[in-house]
């Protein structure tokens, strides 16, 4: 991407970033952009359009919701910088807060703040060469996303992005090549070993004079085509990504978290255990009807009331058993120190349903139904799990994701177990 075009005018840029406002909203409130798409118009404040459009509508149930939010990046964008340097500044700022969020108000779903946004960083991120793009990846992402779910009316031109490979494509070709290397090495071995006993034998023996190439001449060949093979397999695996069946069985194999059903839940009651006074019995409702029974260790942290409704993270196809005698059908995750001297559930963000599943970008697919306490799956996929410098919970640094924002603690750089 070249450098950005200083032939195009502030006037310019504020015109087309208005009319596609204008285009955007009307998609969201079902209004005809032609009732807007006025002079004056083209060159007003982003809120004094946002106002307008709303009075407009019959249903202000969507501005309702989250005005204040809405307005405040309306706010954001009529101020946003023009100078280069002040623009990156703003952008790592933006880029830090979308690394924890699909889009600006958390959830999945685009909303007006987002189509503002993007109407303002669109000239900026537009004329941002390759380099300087990589420095924004989380903006790149939602950009790409937006641009891909809102109707900007033609305003701008889309913004081609070329998304970078994922670290563990990268881990799958080493994986995969060093397997091709140690099996071609195998199997030249098997190769030249069986062309030896072979040429012991007698019918090799009794070969005529002149066919005693032959034996050189088949282990040669078959050698030959093994390497060939094996140079063809590593070249594939040097230049091609994984398929999406090798990526699945390689994450399968890794114990990967998308095989834990982890959900919200919400603590109905909680007492201390009958018969270990460092465990606790909790209820805890997921959405499906019933309470589940779950055994924690957390008496020395907190009291039964401190728990009772409270949101908490909870693995709920871990296998059912006693702890102490009591029944236990579920884990609830929580972060600690390493000194284990504070420990906390995991916190779901404000608004998530009881009962979604934590979500994970990158590691989809359906959950094991029980996992296997042999296969000690858990046991491999804890060691990853930890909250990050600002708290939030990952899964190698990937955040535990609902539709509402991600799931935090008080606690940041923690294990979670």
């Amino acid at each position: 991407m070249a450098a950005i075009v200083e032939t195009t005018t502030s006037k310019e840029i504020i015109s087309r970033r208005n009319k596609a406002v204008i285009y955007a909203l009307c998609n969201h409130l079902s209004l005809d952009p032609k009732n807007f798409l006025t002079e004056s118009a083209e060159s007003a404040e982003i809120k004094n359009l946002v106002s307008v459009m709303n009075h407009s509508s019959k249903d202000d149930a969507y501005f309702s919701r989250n005005q204040d939010q809405v307005m405040k990046w309306a706010t954001f964008a009529d101020n946003f910088p023009v100078e280069k340097t002040a623009c990156n500044a703003v952008l790592k700022d933006l880029n830090e807060d979308l690394s924890k969020k699909a889009v600006l108000l958390g959830g999945l779903k685009p909303s007006v703040a987002d189509a503002i946004l993007f109407s303002d960083v669109h000239a900026f991120m537009s004329h941002l060469s390759d380099k300087e793009v990589q420095k924004y990846s989380n903006v790149i992402r939602w950009l790409d996303y937006i641009q891909n779910k809102e109707d900007f009316g033609g305003a701008f031109d889309k913004i081609t992005v070329n998304k970078p490979e994922f670290e563990h494509f990268h881990s799958v070709d080493m994986i995969n090549a060093d397997l091709v290397n140690k099996k071609a090495t195998e199997t030249i071995k098997a190769v030249e070993k069986l062309d030896g006993n072979l040429s012991t034998k007698k019918g090799v023996q009794e070969a005529p004079a002149n066919d005693k190439s032959s034996v050189g001449s088949i282990k040669g060949n078959k050698v030959a085509d093994v390497k060939a093979a094996t140079e063809s397999t590593k070249k594939s695996t040097e230049k091609k990504e994984p398929s999406a069946e090798m990526e699945t069985l390689d994450k399968n194999s890794e114990c990967a978290v998308n095989i834990l059903n982890i959900q919200v839940g919400l603590i109905r009651k909680a007492w201390k255990h009958p018969s270990a006074d460092s465990l606790l019995v909790e209820e805890i409702d997921v959405g499906d009807g019933n309470q589940r029974q779950v055994v924690s260790g957390l008496a020395k942290y907190f009291s039964p009331d401190k728990l009772t409704n409270r949101l908490v993270v909870l693995v709920t196809n871990v296998k059912p058993g006693k702890l102490r005698d009591v029944m236990s059908s579920g884990l609830v995750l929580c972060a600690s120190t390493q000194d284990h001297t504070i420990v906390e559930p995991l916190t779901p963000p404000e608004g998530v349903k009881i009962g979604e599943r934590i979500s994970f970008s990158g590691f989809e697919g359906k959950p094991d139904d029980v996992l296997n306490p042999k296969k000690k799956q858990l046991e491999k996929i804890t060691p990853h799990l930890f909250t990050d410098d600002k708290g939030v919970a990952t899964y190698k640094g990937i955040p535990f994701m609902t539709s509402a924002g991600p799931c935090t603690s008080s606690i940041p750089n923690a294990s979670i177990r």
